[in-house]
């Protein structure tokens, strides 16, 4: 079932065309990367999700509904431009924005002092704003946007600034919150991040969908017909009896076990491969090369380039 509907949506600045007829959906209950490069359009599609704008045609829907005023109530939001008062302390901020999401103040400080143990920064509860470090106020307003347990999260840039040990802090608990049944969006240039926890993902670029699907099936969409192949014996023998059927790229040796890489030619198969690898070399390992999310990026932009030059 989806919980957000996408249809049809484009917004131009004067000038400026931010979104070009973007239509998608985000199911329910799942984590969607929604990438692109700077200036691509997705800050504007975020703003036009939470209401701060309007778009100049088409419909969002939620929950089957049209979007409205008080579904923002449903909507948990982390801006990549981070803002705090400074001078506040910490517990007394954190509790004035979820009173600002219609939380009772006696349960808003129970649920708040909740995750400040879970993030191990209850001692920070008296403490002012301003003596936070960029990550301690990242974590701070990480909790702000989930404390009243939204419905749709939309979080964007939620890793910058942090160590590997808080960004997997983070990552878990976003898997938490979607298998509690948060649907997530989560726009980032953190390309391992989508590879580890997006269900799908969008990719936006130059104000138009270029590419969408499961993350699963793009990486068997975008695979480049390599496999790695591990191991002992003449590499230079084994190389020159390749001939022109395959190609070995990227040979490494170390600790006396040579890996490379092989790209196929001429639709010829494993099977084939390994046929020659066992007369010449003791093969210890084989596995096939699938692309990081990084390299669907890059090469979904670069597919989309000719096809902008000709417009």
């Amino acid at each position: 079932m989806d919980k957000l509907n996408i249809q049809g949506i484009s917004k131009s600045y004067f000038k400026h065309q931010a979104l070009k007829d973007v239509s998608f959906n985000v199911a329910e209950k799942s984590i969607f990367g929604l990438l692109g490069p700077n200036g691509a359009g997705k800050t504007s599609l975020i703003r036009i999700i939470n209401q701060i704008s309007m778009p100049d045609s088409g419909e969002i829907r939620i929950d089957g509904e049209l979007l409205r005023e008080n579904h923002i109530e449903k909507i948990g939001y982390l801006p990549e431009e981070r803002g705090l008062y400074k001078k506040m302390k910490v517990g007394e901020q954190c509790l004035y924005l979820a009173e600002l999401k219609g939380m009772d103040k006696k349960d808003a400080i129970a649920e708040l002092k909740n995750w400040f143990v879970k993030f191990d920064i209850i001692d920070w509860w008296d403490k002012r704003v301003e003596e936070l470090s960029k990550g301690m106020a990242q974590k701070i307003q990480f909790i702000t946007t989930v404390v009243h347990q939204p419905e749709i999260l939309i979080l964007d840039e939620p890793f910058s600034g942090f160590d590997p040990i808080n960004t997997q802090l983070i990552k878990n608990e976003i898997l938490k919150l979607r298998d509690q049944g948060a649907t997530v969006i989560l726009s980032t240039h953190n390309m391992g991040s989508v590879e580890e926890i997006c269900d799908e993902i969008v990719l936006i670029d130059q104000a138009e969908i270029i590419l969408q699907g499961k993350v699963n099936q793009l990486r068997e969409q975008f695979k480049p017909n390599e496999y790695q192949l591990s191991f002992k014996g003449n590499a230079m023998g084994f190389t020159n009896a390749l001939w022109t059927d395959f190609e070995m790229i990227n040979l490494e040796e170390k600790n006396g076990i040579s890996t490379a890489k092989i790209n196929f030619h001429n639709n010829k198969t494993l099977n084939d491969l390994l046929k020659i690898a066992v007369n010449h070399v003791n093969v210890i390992n084989v596995k096939e090369v699938l692309p990081s999310m990084n390299d669907i990026f890059i090469a979904a932009v670069e597919q989309k380039k000719p096809e902008l030059s000709e417009v």
